[in-house]
């Protein structure tokens, strides 16, 4: 069985996997309408703080955790913690399966537009009211959206099969690159049209007025959601690594790429939806309702609408796969699986569990839990609470009660498991004080303000 655990190729191959992770949708579909509902500039100070001063220290924890067990998440947390420990592997599985659920969903979406896209019927409403309507039956339609998470579904798995160099590593290396040339391409379309600035001032000129306690929880959540943190990803991809890899590097690497593709998304749909009077707080129909129209009234609208849901689909794609892997590593590792089956069966229950997702904005639509339809429940138990309980679970095993193991994984230099045998670089104490401190604070404020 441990034949069939994968490594990576090479340290580009983790960079360029885990980035693709970090990015997904969380990046290029839902910054750019959290940025707007959260005051653009404001959001956008809160989110770089939260990545660059918590972040760094929650994605270590979780890499280190991978690598030093080189198990699954199951394993990885019964090794390095005890069987008590276990229960966050198993809730990190749990709160994968029930993402990639509902994530197919709006992969699905997402096929189905560039479907449209391509066969030239997206832009055809007249208005802006037409596009809404054009959504809403697009997303109400039960078949439709059962028969696009199914292909989005299949894609996902056609890549897992080739297992973490033949399909991941590999894949990624394409698309990856694909995607930041395609959003350089949007970019460069966004900026020249008139009124274009007034979206880049949206983004940047600082307005400390709008940071609120609602900026400052989202901003929070969203980089937990961003990194991909929380359901074993980032976790699994560390158990692929090498032991000769630099650990910190890499992860640097990894925020770093997932910042410009952040910040990428929101110049590419943020000048484009100033320059043509829309409203940047739209919510999450801003990639499928006002892009669309921005789309139509813009020159060669028809080829960029085609280029934006293409890029969409890639950077979906990229992130699915990470969300899948952690399962199918912990059914090859735990019980014997092979990866052909492994990645199939999950993705069949997954598709299986998602229905109530794909029909809450159609057959279920009148289906109620504490006020949310089926998919808003899961995307609230998994974002806001899930997450960050597994966040800070990784934080505080690493920081607390195996921090010794944190410093072999961050300064591998050194000699003795005893962190004593030589002096240790300042930052792995400031690496420390994060795991320790304040990313679990910050965690347990989020957590806090999700349930509440």
């Amino acid at each position: 069985m441990a034949a069939e655990r994968g490594q990576w190729g090479s340290r580009i191959g983790f960079v360029l996997a885990a980035a693709g992770s970090a990015v997904g949708l969380g990046s290029v579909w839902k910054f750019p309408y959290m940025a707007g509902a959260n005051g653009g500039s404001a959001f956008l100070i809160m989110y770089l703080a939260a990545v660059l001063g918590i972040g760094m220290s929650m994605m270590l924890a979780e890499l280190a955790v991978g690598r030093a067990a080189r198990k699954d998440a199951v394993g990885a947390y019964s090794m390095l913690g005890g069987q008590k420990w276990s229960v966050f592997g198993y809730l990190s599985l749990t709160a994968a399966f029930i993402i990639l659920s509902f994530y197919c969903v709006v992969g699905g979406w997402t096929v189905g537009y560039l479907l449209k896209a391509v066969r030239g019927t997206l832009l055809a409403p007249a208005d802006a009211e037409g596009f809404k309507l054009q959504f809403s039956a697009f997303i109400g339609d039960p078949a439709y959206s059962l028969v696009f998470s199914a292909v989005f579904m299949l894609m996902t798995v056609g890549i897992i099969l080739g297992g973490v160099q033949g399909g991941i590593e590999r894949v990624s290396k394409v698309l990856m690159p694909l995607l930041l040339l395609l959003m350089i391409l949007m970019i460069a379309r966004s900026l020249t049209l008139p009124g274009a600035v007034e979206g880049v001032k949206f983004l940047l000129v600082p307005d400390l007025g709008k940071i609120t306690p609602r900026v400052l929880t989202d901003a929070m959540g969203f980089a937990c959601f961003s990194l991909s943190l929380g359901f074993g990803g980032m976790l699994t991809y560390g158990s692929y690594m090498g032991k000769g890899e630099n650990i910190v590097k890499a992860a640097f690497w990894v925020v770093g790429l997932q910042i410009v593709y952040t910040l990428t998304a929101g110049f590419m749909v943020m000048p484009a939806v100033f320059a043509f009077g829309m409203e940047p707080s739209a919510g999450p129909g801003l990639s499928y309702i006002t892009l669309p129209a921005v789309f139509k009234a813009m020159q060669g609208g028809a080829f960029f609408a085609a280029v934006f849901f293409s890029l969409l689909l890639i950077a979906a794609l990229t992130s699915s796969v990470s969300i899948l892997e952690p399962i199918v590593a912990h059914l090859i590792d735990r019980h014997g699986v092979s990866r052909k089956k492994a990645s199939c069966g999950t993705a069949a229950a997954c598709f299986l569990a998602g229905i109530p997702a794909a029909w809450s904005f159609g057959p279920w639509e009148e289906v109620r839990v504490f006020g949310l339809n089926p998919f808003e429940l899961m995307d609230y138990v998994t974002s806001n609470i899930m997450l960050p309980i597994n966040v800070l679970a990784g934080c505080l095993l690493m920081g607390w009660f195996r921090k010794r193991t944190l410093r072999r994984e961050l300064y591998p230099g050194r000699h003795g498991n005893d962190g004593k045998d030589c002096p240790l670089p300042g930052w792995v104490s400031l690496v420390e004080a994060g795991c320790r401190f304040i990313a679990p604070a910050a965690v347990a404020a989020t957590l806090l303000a999700g349930i509440l």
